[in-house]
């Protein structure tokens, strides 16, 4: 070897060992070992079961060069029999070189000589290098042909260049070997966060395909963001640290109570059912009554159609998406209806309690149940502080944990406002709200068409100063919801606005 090979040499180390991306790292492989070689061509190939897969070819002379974009060559697999030289070097452990292809009576090489023979290319000579791991277990093949003097003409690959090649194919299988390992804990990681996702999930029958809505939906918004810039704003790195976040922004709801988390209703089933057997209660005394000369049939039938009233306001409040104020005044008429008990205590027709959650204006939950319920974010970050993020997905917890913030201050749980929410945070908050709007499996409303989701989505972002303008519009421009939207009953799909 020479300084220039030495130099080489110690160049594919520094490489070989920055490189984390699995198919640049068998890229970069086999362009070291063919450059330390000085040959015209190279295959390199994992073993996969049975057989050898072909990952990356590369031929000077024939201009080609396939695998480098992660897609295998159209190639069938090699199967582990003695009549490849490649699977040979793997059966037998060994370095195979041959000088002469056309004249080698040792091994069987029809293969090399069938391609030649479509190709017109001339192959001589050929090193098969087996690629070991740090256990000496054989995860590979590099196959080397045509080793070319200083001249350009063809020559065998020499005895010191065959070691080399050798020692630089086990330290490329290792580095190889760590880049999968890499890549299974990532895998495994991602696995667990989606697994704690769909806990989150599968505690409710409501919002159960939140948390993937989003994500997809997600995915596809960063890539259409991706699309508008060069260098695009978000590369694999830090898009994958954003979708980790949307993954995770939910998972506080893991500790947030059933009752609250699935309330159908502005009456909890207890309320309800004391209401009912109330009325029904003052239905039998009004007719008790009547039996017993107390009231006039007139009066008692009076007392019984007021009580169906009653029941009849109740169910519809209950269940109301907005309390307007002629029902409001309806239910602070019936709080003021009283009737006698079977003591001759004085009992109002409707608690205390119940008329507060009865004047409940929007949505389902008292002010302590939404204080509850909003207190998911600050358990999601408290969870997620327990996990040691790496540098790469190092805001994790950050985003996944504002995503209620809000631009003008009116968010929770910090009251963040203008520049102090990121901009990772600001496209989630986007994405939280318009699945929100859009799904109809919450409790407490039906889903909305996505053309009405968009407009409070640009209300919130123009008038209410809520939301980011320019991403709000960006993700009205995409239309990233629509191959995410199932069609049917789950969603109303409508034209948007172009």
């Amino acid at each position: 070897m020479n300084e220039a090979d030495v130099k080489k040499l110690l160049k594919i180390g520094v490489l070989l060992s920055a490189e984390r991306d699995l198919n640049r790292l068998l890229e970069r492989i086999l362009e070291c070992v063919m450059d330390l070689a000085s040959c015209d061509a190279g295959t390199l190939y994992l073993l996969d079961g049975g057989s050898l897969r072909f990952r990356i070819m590369r031929n000077r002379t024939l201009k080609t060069y396939s695998g480098a974009d992660g897609v295998e060559p159209d190639l069938p697999p090699v199967p582990l029999s003695r009549e490849s030289v490649c699977a040979l070097a793997v059966l037998d452990d060994k370095t195979i070189r041959i000088e002469d292809v056309k004249h080698c009576a040792e091994y069987d090489l029809t293969g090399p000589i069938r391609y030649d023979a479509m190709t017109g290319y001339n192959t001589v000579s050929m090193l098969v290098v087996p690629m070991r791991n740090r256990e000496g277990e054989t995860i590979g093949v590099l196959q080397l042909i045509n080793a070319m003097d200083e001249e350009g003409n063809i020559c065998a690959f020499s005895d010191d260049m065959t070691l080399v090649l050798e020692s630089v194919a086990s330290q490329a299988a290792i580095t190889l070997q760590n880049v999968r390992y890499i890549a299974e804990i990532k895998e495994l990681f991602q696995s667990f966060v989606r697994v704690m996702s769909s806990a989150v999930d599968e505690r409710t029958p409501y919002n159960g395909s939140h948390t993937r809505h989003m994500a997809a939906c997600g995915d596809r918004f960063i890539d259409y963001l991706n699309s508008l810039e060069s260098p695009p704003p978000f590369p694999p790195s830090r898009k994958e640290e954003l979708l980790m976040s949307i993954w995770l922004h939910d998972v506080g709801k893991l500790v947030t109570p059933l009752e609250v988390m699935n309330k159908m209703a502005r009456l909890l089933p207890e309320q309800y059912t004391a209401f009912t057997h109330r009325m029904e209660v003052i239905r039998l005394r009004a007719e008790i009554d009547c039996l017993a000369g107390r009231l006039t049939r007139e009066e008692s039938q009076a007392v019984v159609s007021r009580s169906r009233e009653a029941a009849e306001l109740v169910d519809a409040v209950n269940s109301a998406g907005f309390v307007t104020d002629e029902r409001l005044e309806a239910v602070g008429e019936l709080r003021r209806r009283t009737y006698t008990g079977e003591r001759g205590e004085v009992l109002p027709w409707l608690t205390e309690e119940e008329y507060a959650m009865l004047s409940i204006r929007k949505g389902t939950l008292s002010d302590g149940e939404r204080q509850i319920m909003e207190e998911h974010v600050t358990v999601t970050d408290k969870l997620l502080s327990q996990i040691r993020f790496s540098s790469e997905l190092s805001h994790v917890r950050e985003w996944a944990a504002a995503h209620h913030e809000l631009l003008n201050g009116s968010g929770y749980p910090r009251h963040w406002r203008g520049e102090e929410i990121p901009y990772e945070v600001r496209i989630i908050t986007i994405l939280d709200i318009f699945d929100a709007l859009v799904a109809d499996d919450r409790p407490y409303k039906p889903g909305m068409p996505v053309e009405k989701a968009l407009s409070i989505l640009e209300i919130m972002a123009e008038k209410e100063g809520k939301l980011d303008q320019a991403l709000t519009r960006l993700f009205i421009e995409s239309r990233c919801w629509e191959s995410e939207l199932p069609r049917g009953k789950e969603y109303e799909m409508r034209r948007c606005v172009q």
